[in-house]
């Protein structure tokens, strides 16, 4: 298969799950290019995966005017009449206000440079991943160009603004839709069309188990690790305020912070305010590599967030047999277990997330317990080399105009699960 993956921007330092999906669907001989609606920051070219994945995409911003032109008139005199209805489309689907069209505009000229090169390395299959404004394109290119498309649904925060991102247009167009949750899946049946339904499936985002070796518990806990985007929807906030609590019963405690965002400096400001300067460890964003060896020196995993699909990073935590506790939020608890692999807390709760968090601390056999019931679910579920093989499994029969299960099976898990019915029909 010759497929296109689309993001608004590639390779992100967070989005590392994209990146493997990608190198996981290349290893099973998918030639897979990757466009990307702009260029990530320097500060996202943490390690050698992002550089070689960024000298090779295909970026659409900022616009070469010459090769605009080309590609809309190419696309036009190909079809005129497709063209038009692709322009229908921008017009009917755009965002209310002088605004919304004007971006709409954006969104529609960017598709054409795409569905351009598209058509031009002659590639079947479109996929997105982040379903708002690079999800509108990819839509608009699909149109343009005459080839399918389809799309990864996160959420959380396309779920705020269904409507005005036209979920339900871009779920009725796609040829299917992978939903990295349960509770993804169930939002966007909200504003599907009933038949297709069994058009959802769902894939995780995944990770290498193998990568990640097995923290050992043997002392007093005392390090806290905390990754993600440096914004107030992540819960930072009620961490520090935990933290300068838990600080009363463990004053050598120490919570590292992997990540940036513009709100560093104002959170930097809260930790000295609470006097918590010499606990807590700013390190920016880091690369895959730093990370696992952050995990390797972590006694426990915690995310406060107040929105999230399902974070990888909980699942490279969990991989590392670090014990979590994280908020009970979306579909969190189809990765963790509350009681079993970690804790789960009502989000924004100081309180609670602190109870949690103090219990695994002071509790040496609880965080081996949960260390190793966290690393068997994340080997089992939301292990990238299964999940690569489902989404390789899916787009293949897509493409063959075939429907797979809702959770699709990849050929060494249907060969088991038949000679288990053989087994099962002989006794």
């Amino acid at each position: 298969m010759r497929i296109a993956y689309l993001t608004g921007e590639y390779p992100r330092a967070t989005d590392t799950f994209i990146q493997r999906e990608v190198f996981g669907l290349r290893e099973l001989g998918v030639e897979v290019h990757t466009f990307s609606v702009r260029r990530p920051g320097n500060e996202h070219m943490v390690g050698p995966e992002q550089q070689s994945e960024g000298d090779r995409t295909f970026y659409i911003l900022p616009v070469n005017l010459i090769y605009l032109l080309l590609s809309h008139l190419a696309l036009f005199f190909g079809s005129p009449v497709r063209y038009l209805q692709a322009l229908k489309l921008a017009w009917s689907t755009s965002q209310p206000g002088w605004r919304g069209i004007i971006y709409q505009l954006f969104y529609f000229v960017e598709a054409g440079i795409l569905a351009h090169q598209i058509k031009t390395k002659q590639i079947e299959h479109l996929h997105n991943h982040i379903v708002s404004s690079s999800g509108t394109v990819a839509m608009l290119a699909a149109e343009l160009g005459g080839f399918t498309f389809s799309f990864t649904l996160h959420g959380p925060y396309i779920f705020f603004e269904p409507h005005r991102w036209r979920l339900d247009e871009k779920i009725k167009r796609a040829l299917f839709v992978c939903c990295i949750s349960h509770y993804a899946r169930s939002q966007g049946m909200v504003f599907a069309p009933i038949d297709k339904w069994n058009r959802m499936h769902i894939i995780h985002c995944g990770i290498d188990p193998a990568l990640f070796n097995v923290v050992n518990h043997n002392e007093l806990g005392k390090r806290l690790l905390f990754v993600g985007r440096l914004a107030a929807a992540k819960g930072l906030p009620i961490l520090l305020e935990s933290l300068a609590t838990l600080k009363q019963a463990h004053p050598d405690i120490l919570l590292t912070v992997v990540g940036d965002s513009p709100d560093r400096q104002k959170l930097e400001q809260m930790t000295t305010d609470l006097g918590l300067s010499k606990n807590v460890d700013f390190v920016g964003y880091q690369s895959q590599a730093e990370v696992r060896k952050h995990l390797q020196q972590t006694d426990v995993f915690v995310m406060s967030s107040f929105a999230e699909g399902i974070p990888v990073v909980l699942m490279e935590a969990m991989a590392a047999g670090v014990p979590v506790v994280a908020t009970r939020i979306a579909g969190v608890s189809e990765l963790v277990e509350d009681g079993v692999s970690g804790y789960l807390v009502p989000p924004g709760d100081v309180v609670s997330l602190t109870e949690g968090v103090e219990k695994i601390l002071i509790d040496r056999e609880l965080r081996g317990a949960f260390s190793t019931a966290g690393r068997a679910k994340v080997e089992k579920d939301f292990n990238i080399t299964y999940e690569v093989k489902r989404l390789h499994r899916l787009i293949y029969s897509a493409l063959q105009g075939e429907v797979e299960p809702i959770r699709p099976q990849y050929l060494e898990e249907q060969n088991s699960l038949m000679e288990h019915k053989t087994l099962v029909v002989s006794r």
